[in-house]
């Protein structure tokens, strides 16, 4: 895929290699402005900024994607853990996990490494 020769190093390694970026560390974590979240990779739009909410786990967090063909989720058995992997239904790029401890009423936790994501804002 020709978006992988844009990638850094470090942004190739968590999108194609599973990889997770360190806590606290993304540049979108704290993003606050309205617009929507897209694939670094192929610019597919993921998450509305609607949809984020503050999880405290250090990861940007949104409670539901912008819909449900934007994402593809696959059974991750990966250190000791069976989890649900998010990817970019595009481009297969890995983008984090969803868990079920997100607010109510789907109580769903998209767990997204920020470097995976560009921000698009749709006010000036």
């Amino acid at each position: 895929m020709s978006c992988k020769k844009r990638l850094s190093d470090f942004e190739y390694y968590v999108m194609f290699q599973k990889g997770t970026e360190p806590p606290f560390s993304g540049e979108l974590l704290n993003e606050k402005r309205e617009g929507v979240f897209v694939c670094k990779c192929c610019q597919t739009p993921l998450f509305s900024s609607n949809a984020k909410f503050d999880s405290k786990t250090g990861w940007p967090s949104f409670f539901e994607p912008i819909s449900k063909d934007a994402i593809k989720e696959e059974i991750d058995n990966s250190h000791g853990m069976i989890r649900t992997e998010v990817k970019c239904s595009k481009c297969d790029a890995h983008l984090g996990h969803v868990f079920t401890d997100g607010p109510p009423p789907a109580n769903l936790r998209y767990c997204i490494n920020s470097v995976c994501l560009d921000f698009i804002t749709t006010k000036n």
